[in-house]
Parts: C-alpha cells; sequence; structure tokens
C-alpha cells in the first residue's frame, strides 16, 4: 500500500511540474525545450550533467544533500573555457540574488534584537530619500523584504548594464514613478534588497555583510562563502559565459560568490530551522522565502530544499544568455525527477 502511495504521489509531482513547465513553454521559449523536457529522464545525475554539456552549457555543477547523509557532488564541463581547466565540484561560483536569503536572514536577526524595526518606514530610516523615492513614508522595510513596495527595479531600467558597475545603482530609479501603492500587489525589485542592505549598515555603524559573516557564516562554519570577488583567489572562481561572447566574466564584481556546498548547507540550516531562534524563525517565515534563483551576468543558479524527498538540491550553471535561463530551469527539474525515481525505487525495496 506505502509503495503504491508513494508510486501515485510521484506521478502527480511529475503530471503537475509537467503541466507548469509546458505552459511556461508554450508561451515563452522554442518548441525544441518542450520535446528535450518530454525526451526520457537519464538513469543518473551525473548522466544528466553530461546531458547538460550536450545542450550547449558550458558548465554545470550539482550538489545534493539528504538530511542526515554526506552531499554528493556532479560535474561536467570547463572551470575555466580557454585555460582548459576542468571544472570541479568546490570551485567558487557567483550566487546572484540567493544572496537575499542571507540578507534576510540578517535583517531577521537585526530586528530580533531589537535593533531594527520591520514595520518602520523606508523614510524613518533614510529620511533623504522621502521625495526621492514615491511612498517613502509609507513603505514599510517589511514590504521591502516582501517585494510589496512598489519600488522599481533598478535592472530593469531603459539600457541597464549587467557588465557596468554603476556607482549608484539607487541612482536610476531615483525621481520615478511608483510600479504600484505600497502592500498592493507583489514585483520582485533588486532595488528593494540594495536598500535593506543600506539600512543594516547604517544602524550597525559597518558593513552588513560583516554582520552576517560574524552572526550567520562563522557559527555555521560557512568559510567559503565571500561578499566580492575581491575576497577571494580569483583561479579559484568558475569562469563565466553569455552565448555568443568569447568573454569570460569572472573578473565583474557581482556581489557575493560560494561553492555549492555552503549554499547546499545554509539552504539546509535555513530550513531546519537552525539559523534562528522560535521568535526569529517566525519573524523569518513571515519575511521571505526559503530558497531562490540567482543570475548575473555568466551566472546563473538555483537553491532549494525539496521536502518530499528530505534533500537539498544545489545547481550552477555557468553560461547564460538567449534561453538558457530556461533550459537551466528544466534540467534542474529533470534532475529532481530523477532523485524522486531514485528514492521511489529506493522505497520500494
Amino acid at each position: 500500500m506505502m509503495q503504491l502511495k508513494n508510486k501515485k504521489t510521484l506521478t502527480l509531482m511529475r503530471i503537475t511540474a509537467l503541466i507548469v513547465t509546458l505552459t511556461s513553454i508554450y508561451f515563452f521559449a522554442p518548441w525544441k525545450f518542450a520535446l528535450y523536457y518530454l525526451s526520457p529522464l537519464p538513469t543518473t545525475v551525473q548522466d544528466q550533467t553530461i546531458d547538460a554539456i550536450e545542450q550547449g552549457m558550458d558548465s554545470i555543477i550539482v550538489y545534493v544533500q539528504k538530511s542526515g547523509q554526506q552531499p554528493e557532488y556532479f560535474v561536467q564541463g570547463w572551470h575555466d573555457r580557454d585555460k582548459k581547466i576542468a571544472a570541479y565540484a568546490h570551485a567558487l561560483f557567483k550566487i546572484g540574488s540567493i544572496r537575499k536569503l542571507y540578507d534576510a536572514s540578517a535583517l531577521t536577526k537585526l530586528a530580533g534584537a531589537g535593533l531594527i524595526d520591520v514595520d518602520k518606514t523606508l523614510a524613518d530610516y533614510l529620511p533623504s530619500l522621502n521625495g526621492r523615492i514615491e511612498n517613502a513614508d509609507k513603505i514599510t522595510l517589511r514590504m521591502m523584504a516582501q517585494h510589496r513596495s512598489g519600488i522599481a527595479n533598478y535592472t530593469d531600467t531603459p539600457n541597464y548594464d549587467w557588465s557596468v558597475s554603476y556607482p549608484d545603482p539607487l541612482a536610476l530609479i531615483l525621481d520615478t514613478p511608483a510600479d504600484f501603492s505600497p502592500d498592493t500587489d507583489y514585483g520582485y525589485s533588486n532595488t528593494n534588497y540594495l536598500l535593506l542592505r543600506r539600512i543594516m549598515s547604517n544602524v550597525l555603524g559597518y558593513d552588513h555583510n560583516l554582520f552576517i559573516k560574524a552572526e550567520i557564516l562563522a557559527p555555521n562554519d560557512l568559510t567559503n562563502t565571500f561578499a566580492s570577488i575581491n575576497d577571494v583567489n580569483i583561479d579559484q572562481l568558475m569562469s563565466g559565459y553569455y552565448v555568443g561572447y568569447k568573454n569570460d566574466f569572472k573578473t565583474l564584481d557581482q556581489g557575493y560568490v560560494a561553492t555549492a556546498n555552503d549554499v547546499g548547507r545554509f539552504i539546509l540550516a535555513l530550513n531546519n530551522g537552525t539559523f534562528f531562534t522560535f521568535e526569529e524563525q517566525v519573524l523569518y517565515a513571515s519575511l521571505y522565502e526559503y530558497e531562490h534563483t540567482g543570475w548575473v551576468l555568466g551566472y546563473s543558479s538555483i537553491a532549494r530544499y525539496h521536502k518530499d524527498i528530505d534533500t537539498v538540491v544545489v545547481q550552477f550553471i555557468n553560461t547564460n544568455g538567449n534561453d538558457t535561463v530556461m533550459l537551466s530551469g528544466i534540467i534542474y527539474n529533470r534532475i529532481i525527477d530523477i532523485l524522486r525515481t531514485r528514492r521511489s525505487q529506493s522505497s520500494e525495496l
């Protein structure tokens, strides 16, 4: 009976994932992706990583950790395409917006310590922005953390260039209309977290990244997570590529870098609550999510905990451009399907 239930659950999950994926492909991507998604699954995750390279990715790192077990690593491609250095599991990688999970964790801890009130407004903490950002006196830090502020996303502004290091990206959206009234809608905006980082640093009196290092990374032995490429040996950072360009974009400073192992252990700890006190856990749950994707020029990443298989899966791919975001998502979903199949087969033994 239990085996039958597991099979039905697995089948339902696959059908649901198929409907969502095919709907996205129908509206947003070439039909070749539909054919690829529907093609037979490889037997192993390692075979799927080989397939990812055949689909045009330069490199892929996959980290799989089931709770209570040692992690598994699956790697293919080039760490550095020009130097012909093979990819390896413990390379550093630019994790893009996955860093928002670290920022939200830091905000939670500062609020738990009474140093920040998430229900105070942007204007309370950065009064100079009152009148420069619409509704600054009505937008709370909670709304910003939840992407319900209505503040425009600076990376969506006309002619924004991901290869340029802007002195102050905030300047790109000052004195522009809000996307919507505060707390009336959801709109993902990198500006929200840019402002939250600034507020945290102001409250602390020092760089909030040092707070994250001291209060989140160090206590959990996450020693391979860094705020900038300037903090690492650049040779340990995987190269990043964009379809149609020969450039290696790894020398661009694009925020946090980490190993798949560090990201995976962070995601597991975030989901099982070991980062927080009970009160902090309740607050975090009201502020933000427990998984994330990341995208910066040359790098895309996915980090999630899958409750049904009690497993964290992190995927790093160092190729973007064209439709590679959709392809990366399909590759990730196929990996999850392989793991679910493996679990189902194990439960039948």
